[in-house]
């Protein structure tokens, strides 16, 4: 019996994946486990397994195709068996032979129709969302992708070689050499080589969010720093712990987000997001933590973080952050956040102006520890001193509150002893 495919739901958000690589072809078998393909969404990354044995029937969707969740993708089962029922509207069967039986017969009738037809046919959704969007015939690309499909980089190579004068160009980049070896030129070096890679989809939304949020927002940062004294000696302390007392590891990204968590819950116009002519003001801090991936900074958010424990929250922060980088991580976790944490001490980061991640209005970065001098009872004397920036939408908050919550952060982390007693 053929069983259908179906592209899943990653996460209550998500109404469309990209397809990013088929695993397996049309007339392969398969097994329960096996990888189909590979699809991500605007932040994460995922692989789809066959749930049946059999064989892969026919594929409705390509690589680089958009494919609204819940809708059939492929089909598996016996050899012979029809498969027609499950195909979705407007999709076309990647399955080899249905393909050339039905070229055959419309040939057959109709030559020039029947190419046209096929033509379009083969094309991705993406091609023809770019050919409209360039103006150009989509038909008339010359087809790179997965049995003989047009996807959107041949697209974007026909508008290149319309506007342009694709033989022209050939001819000069062909001549290019010609004309060096007849020149004088000492060099034979090309200093205009480039690679250009397409941006990937995670990097075009980080630049379309970023690019928003300079453009939308009055953002203003605030440098100050703090005594980072009493928070290196908790950590000493836990270091030197017994090991029957098997206490966590604890970082000072840890402690940060602990303190933040806490401060945050009497500044409730930093823990806010402002909507068109709206501000929301939310009675749990769920901490955005801002993580490099492989792919991209990603920002998971830590839900009710002033609920949980310092222990809680080290455990929780590390998880979603390791499910980040691998590319594992449910995309509803990566939204939801009230404010965001950036942490950039690990790279010497004196002081910078981190962008804020709307609707949110405010963004904390964590910067390195730097060795400063300061007298103490007319004494010189060192201390380490850890940067704070805080960039606040200036539409939304003032300077003084923003000042506030601070100043009432750096009181916070200079007792870390007593803030967790609290």
């Amino acid at each position: 019996m053929a069983t259908p495919v179906i592209m899943p739901r990653q996460g209550q958000s998500v109404e469309s994946c990209i397809i990013t690589e088929w695993k397996k072809k049309v007339g392969d078998k398969v097994s329960v486990g096996d990888v189909l393909f590979s699809y991500e969404t605007d932040k994460s990354t995922f692989e789809e397994q066959a749930k049946v044995d059999g064989t892969l029937l026919a594929v409705f969707y390509n690589a680089d195709d958009d494919v609204p969740v819940l809708l059939n993708v492929a089909v598996i089962g016996n050899p012979g068996e029809s498969f027609a029922e499950f195909a979705p509207e407007g999709a076309a069967a990647a399955a080899p032979a249905v393909a050339e039986a039905k070229a055959a017969t419309v040939a057959e009738a109709a030559p020039a129709l029947q190419a046209t037809a096929a033509r379009a046919e083969g094309i991705s959704p993406r091609a023809k969302n770019t050919a409209e969007k360039l103006g150009v015939d989509p038909t008339q690309a010359s087809p790179s992708g997965p049995h003989g499909r047009v996807i959107e980089r041949d697209v974007l190579a026909l508008a290149k070689e319309s506007r342009f004068g694709g033989e022209t160009v050939v001819q000069s980049e062909a001549a290019a050499p010609a004309a060096t070896k007849t020149s004088e030129a000492p060099s034979t070096v090309n200093a205009v080589e480039y690679d250009e890679v397409k941006l990937p989809n995670l990097r075009r939304m980080i630049a379309k969010t970023m690019h928003d949020s300079l453009a939308d927002m009055a953002q203003l940062t605030h440098n100050t720093s703090f005594d980072a004294t009493k928070m290196n000696a908790f950590r000493e302390s836990l270091k030197t712990a017994p090991e029957s007392m098997s206490l966590p590891k604890i970082t000072i990204n840890d402690i940060i987000l602990f303190a933040v968590s806490r401060v945050l819950t009497r500044h409730e116009s930093l823990n806010a997001h402002m909507v068109g002519d709206k501000m929301r003001y939310f009675k749990h801090v769920n901490l955005g933590i801002a993580v490099d991936t492989p792919r991209g900074l990603l920002v998971p958010t830590l839900f009710a973080a002033e609920t949980k424990s310092l222990a809680q929250i080290s455990s929780e922060s590390k998880a979603l952050a390791k499910s980040a980088i691998d590319g594992s991580i449910n995309p509803d976790l990566l939204q939801g956040g009230t404010f965001t944490i950036s942490n950039l001490g690990l790279y010497g980061i004196e002081s910078f102006t981190p962008v804020i991640n709307p609707p949110q209005v405010a963004l904390l970065g964590v910067c390195s520890i730097m060795e400063r001098i300061r007298t103490v009872n007319g004494q010189i004397t060192a201390y380490p001193a850890m940067g704070l920036s805080l960039t606040y939408d200036h539409r939304a908050v003032d300077g003084a509150p923003a000042s506030r919550f601070l100043k009432d952060l750096v009181t916070a982390l200079e007792h870390i002893d007593l803030l967790l007693i609290g």
